[in-house]
């Protein structure tokens, strides 16, 4: 691992292009650097800022949160918007596995309401008023680290684990902020979470592996025929169009399976898991209609599609179909 990062070299730190927001405030709220603590008003406010600023092609808090719940989104948004770009937009992982066990310690103290951090004295304040547990942001660290040094799965057993980590938790804690807490709820919202990732990885197989990553199960690619090197190389084969349907169709059936969770949830979370939920089906099926095809054109939602979206999940909340 790289020696400890000095205050001074943290704003110098080698970064991939764009998306430089949070690790530019690494040299205001970094390792090693001194600072005047923020007020909680100032730190939520720090938080709801970056939600705004970050590049993220989503409404973090929509008018269909309750406001008196937007900040405490904001800034679970915040935690793990600097948690991901602390694993992701660093060119060296040992710098990362550095800044990620800075943050980790930070979360601890933050439970022990000794962090000055701004996003951990906001999140005092949230994990303090919906009484959140620790496990969620414990595992979503967990992910970010093995990121660093894991980038194949094997089979569909272990990238459900590492799933596990990277994406259940924000539903769970979502689940937890509207007072959600049941078993079945949890595993059906892990059923969605879990489609919205693998969604996503298939959507972006084509940019995740010129960074070295394929998350697509070899077992799966395998089965294809497939080589590793035509995955890397983004060579568009039948073999590898008939990959992509297979996992397509897999993470459909997660977000399916996950759909029902619309009837146990407060009506502002039904609808927000509808639009997200159907989002990711939009997703895969435009991926279908590219003859699955994400290597030529980026697949998106259309504009179109984003209303029609937001129109269902107001008029039709409740319907799990």
């Amino acid at each position: 691992m790289s020696p400890p990062l000095e205050a001074t070299t943290i704003a110098n730190l080698p970064k991939r292009a764009g998306q430089n927001i949070v690790l530019d405030d690494l040299s205001r709220f970094g390792p090693g650097v001194e600072y005047a603590p923020l007020s909680l008003l100032e730190s939520q406010r720090y938080c709801k800022s970056l939600a705004k600023r970050h590049y993220e092609n989503f409404s973090v808090a929509s008018f269909l949160v309750p406001p008196a719940l937007r900040q405490d989104l904001f800034t679970i948004y915040a935690y793990c918007r600097w948690s991901d770009d602390l694993a992701d937009q660093l060119e060296d992982a040992n710098d990362s596995l550095f800044l990620l066990q800075w943050w980790r310690e930070e979360l601890s103290r933050c439970f022990e309401s000794q962090s000055s951090h701004p996003v951990f004295v906001a999140l005092k304040n949230t994990i303090t008023r919906h009484s959140l547990p620790r496990e969620p942001f414990e595992h979503l660290l967990d992910a970010f680290v093995q990121d660093q040094t894991v980038n194949r799965y094997a089979n569909d057993a272990s990238l459900l684990e590492y799933c596990r980590g990277s994406a259940n938790p924000v539903g769970r804690l979502l689940l937890c902020l509207s007072d959600t807490r049941t078993e079945q709820a949890f595993s059906l919202s892990d059923s969605i979470c879990t489609g919205l990732q693998i969604a996503n990885f298939c959507q972006d197989i084509g940019s995740d592996a010129k960074r070295g990553r394929i998350y697509l199960p070899e077992q799966r690619w395998a089965e294809q025929g497939v080589t590793e090197s035509e995955i890397l190389s983004g060579n568009v084969t039948d073999s590898m169009r008939g990959a992509l349907r297979s996992w397509v169709a897999n993470a459909r059936s997660h977000l399916i399976a996950g759909l029902p969770l619309v009837t146990l949830t407060p009506l502002w979370l039904a609808r927000d898991i509808q639009l997200f939920a159907r989002g990711g089906l939009t997703i895969l099926n435009n991926i279908e209609k590219s003859g699955f095809d994400v290597w030529t054109s980026p697949i998106e939602v259309t504009k179109f599609q984003k209303i029609a979206l937001l129109a269902r999940a107001i008029v039709s909340p409740r319907k799990a179909i």
